[in-house]
């Protein structure tokens, strides 16, 4: 067993530190092993040492060695003396100051780097801070099929073309097609200059196993906007130089033709270009205006200074990948990623016409020998259809209400509890729910899964349930709920935020010991009992299915009709 002893010694006051130090090209080159010596300034200096030690025990400590040497060097060099902005946040931004921040990045307030720098962080990642190539491409590509996924739905925008070169933009290309077709795309890919390394050998073999089909050149129709709908242009990215050679040439023109050829009226395909368009300058863009115009950029760690002459309708940043000690070297600007989310939007969104907003759904048809007798038994398995699914909160359903003055209002609740006789909700009776609901005790509720294409209607009237049952409720809840329980007057008007920081503090203080915090006599639940169901589900041409459940008696029982509507 052999170990490493590191010597500590103090020079003018300052720790130096002695270790062996085995770097790759040093373990190649000499025989002998290197001392190295450093200190907090940092210097390097390499003293050799005369005394032998065999190769395997310099091979056995020098990923140790190495991974030692980065994390002083990160910790010493890179480290910021100030928290830059970045989407790392050591404390929460205040609830006020995000939705500002998020609202001022537009293209003008956002970093722009030049081809050297955008060069140069490359080599920061994937050496000190010890990114590899096949982790960086990955996080790009699926910050692209992110984007591509966020304005261009897979209901109409299906067929997708990528486009790839031979260096790393077309790598995150291939890594797009892969997440695009989990993400219910149709990707074709193609690649005519393949890289023979491992790395894109393997992006290449994991495509093939989905079966996704590999076009030449030649196989390419002449216009491509006959067979796709989205063209990825993956060619070249910010370390190109010079001018594109075949086939790529042909490539880059067949994209630019679409929009001199396109017709009024005639759908093309849309174009997403990669980190920067393919023939571009790096830094001064479309230089003689003939080079493709991209409806998409997505650019990737920081846009290039050539992005700034972008003028499609989408700029997005991917990579979500930049640690703060490179935001704050390069004293980046960059819109926070919102959530969980690997892209984020540069720049406002273009206007669009809302009579022009429109989905074609694409849904298995309902029919009425698939339904269940009962409809509570049906709503419950189209909910858990909707849990099964991951969709944001399938409990959120719409509340509408009318008071004596025969004026409607809704809002959006939570449902709590389903039973037989009925579904649940908790709220303060002294709402205008609340009061409403007192005038004219009858309800519609609406559940709205964008997902799946249904939403379900519910009407009937509406009772509180027992206090016991709100009782128990209410402290099943966090005790942050339960105290905004308390502080909340609902529907009631307040000077302000502050009030309720305040007021919420107070009773926080108050049972800080854990005791129980009592229920407000004026919250409490609700049940509808159900009258009539509708269960719809979005087809094609706007052909939904509507299938509507009413009750009626048969023989002196209570029995379910199930009736179609038309769409």
């Amino acid at each position: 067993m052999h170990s490493l002893v590191t010597k500590r010694r103090i020079i003018n006051n300052s720790m130096t530190l002695t270790c062996l130090c085995l770097t790759h090209s040093l373990a190649q080159t000499h025989k002998t092993p290197h001392f190295t010596t450093f200190s907090c300034n940092p210097l390097f200096h390499i003293f050799s040492v005369s005394n032998p030690i065999p190769y395997p025990i310099k091979s056995m400590f020098f990923s140790v060695i190495f991974a030692f040497l980065c994390r002083i060097l990160f910790q010493g060099i890179l480290r910021p003396r100030i928290q830059p902005f970045s989407t790392n946040f050591r404390s929460a931004p205040t609830p006020s100051s995000l939705p500002q921040s998020m609202a001022n990045f537009d293209a003008d307030s956002v970093t722009y780097l030049t081809q050297p720098e955008a060069a140069e962080i490359d080599e920061t990642l994937m050496g000190p801070l010890g990114f590899s190539v096949d982790q960086l491409m990955e996080l790009a590509g699926l910050s692209v099929a992110a984007s591509i996924s966020e304005v261009y739905k897979s209901s109409e925008y299906n067929r997708v073309l990528t486009i790839c070169g031979p260096g790393n933009n077309g790598g995150d290309g291939l890594v797009a097609a892969r997440h695009l077709h989990h993400f219910g795309y149709k990707p074709f890919v193609c690649y005519p200059k393949r890289t023979p390394k491992a790395l894109y050998a393997g992006l290449v073999t994991q495509l093939e196993a989905l079966s996704i089909p590999f076009l030449s050149v030649e196989e390419l129709p002449t216009d491509l906007s006959n067979d796709f709908d989205i063209l990825i242009d993956a060619m070249f990215g910010f370390s190109f130089h010079g001018s594109p050679r075949p086939p790529f040439d042909d490539l880059i023109q067949r994209l630019v033709s679409l929009h001199s050829h396109n017709q009024i009226g005639q759908k093309r395909s849309v174009i997403v270009s990669v980190d920067i368009p393919s023939g571009w300058h790096v830094e001064e863009g479309d230089i003689d205006v003939t080079g493709i115009k991209p409806d998409m950029l997505v650019s990737l760690t920081a846009p290039k200074l050539g992005a700034k002459k972008f003028g499609g309708p989408h700029h997005f940043l991917g990579g979500r990948f930049v640690p703060p000690a490179i935001a704050e070297k390069y004293k980046l600007i960059l819109p926070p990623y919102p959530g969980t989310s690997m892209c984020v939007r540069i720049g406002k969104p273009p206007q669009v016409d809302i009579s022009a907003l429109r989905e074609n759904y694409i849904s298995p048809e309902f029919l009425e020998d698939q339904v269940e007798a009962d409809p509570i038994n049906q709503f419950r398995k189209w909910f858990d259809d909707a849990l099964a699914a991951g969709l944001k909160e399938p409990n959120a359903m719409a509340l509408s209400t009318v008071g004596k003055d025969g004026k409607p209002s809704s809002r959006m609740v939570l449902l709590k509890g389903l039973e037989n006789d009925g579904f649940v909700w908790y709220t303060n009776y002294e709402s205008r729910k609340g009061h409403e609901l007192s005038e004219n005790p009858r309800a519609a509720l609406l559940f709205y899964w964008d997902g799946l294409n249904r939403q379900v209607r519910v009407e009937g009237p509406v009772q509180k349930v027992s206090d016991e049952e709100s009782e128990q409720y209410f402290h099943s809840r966090p005790r942050g709920s339960q105290i905004g329980a308390i502080v909340s007057k609902q529907s009631t008007v307040v000077p302000g935020r502050h009030v309720l920081y305040r007021e919420y503090k107070e009773l926080e203080q108050k049972y800080a010991d854990g005791s129980l915090i009592p229920k407000p006599k004026n919250w409490g639940g609700y049940r509808l009992t159900p009258q009539l169901f509708e269960f719809w589900q979005g087809q094609k041409s706007r052909l939904h299915d509507r299938l509507q459940y009413t009750p009626h008696e048969i023989n002196g029982q209570r029995q379910w009709k199930v009736e179609r509507l038309a769409p």
